[in-house]
């Protein structure tokens, strides 16, 4: 299955919209996001076009493609205009040989790891800026953020197709592509 991952939209229409063209460029089944849809935070400043309104009619589009968890900036209110659920705080995919702790990173994340076993995936956002490194065994993995980038980073997201993560900016140039088999 091919997924594309993306996290920390945080309202802004602008980059939700050339998230989704990535993901029809792509060619993906599924959509998994890491969290903070729609809100920005009091720590973010507002991003280019927020319009959470926007995202919600862009996202209800693709409902059934779409996996969720819940970021520290989604609430129960989200909920009710989002047609794709977004309130667990953890999922755990398994994808080819692939297992796979998708989460939004405030409450499970390198300082406080869920339990994994060596050579399973901790792949979180939060952080707006992309990861590729071995932890202790583990693998800790984050997409960036879709809006609001940190450190130089590019607005990305990630594909995860055949055992391999393939971390891309908004533009579709690949950037960094990480194999694990």
């Amino acid at each position: 299955m091919k997924i594309m991952i993306a996290s920390d939209i945080h309202g802004s229409a602008v980059y939700c919209r050339k998230m989704l063209a990535c993901l029809e460029r792509e060619g993906a089944e599924r959509l998994l996001l890491l969290g903070d849809i729609l809100y920005h935070g009091p720590r973010n400043d507002l991003p280019e076009g927020y319009a959470p309104k926007e995202v919600i009619s862009m996202l209800n589009e693709h409902n059934a493609s779409i996996l969720c968890v819940r970021g520290n900036c989604d609430t129960e209110v989200d909920q009710m205009v989002l047609d794709f659920p977004i309130l667990a705080d953890y999922a755990y995919l398994a994808e080819g040989k692939l297992r796979i702790f998708a989460t939004h990173g405030h409450v499970y994340n390198l300082s406080h790891l869920p339990p994994l076993r060596r050579g399973e995936i901790l792949l979180h956002g939060h952080t707006h800026i992309p990861a590729w490194q071995n932890h202790d065994g583990l693998w800790y993995l984050n997409p960036g953020s879709v809006s609001i980038p940190k450190e130089d980073s590019p607005h990305s997201y990630m594909m995860l197709e055949n055992d391999t993560f393939t971390w891309k900016d908004l533009n579709g140039a690949e950037y960094h592509h990480l194999v694990l088999s």
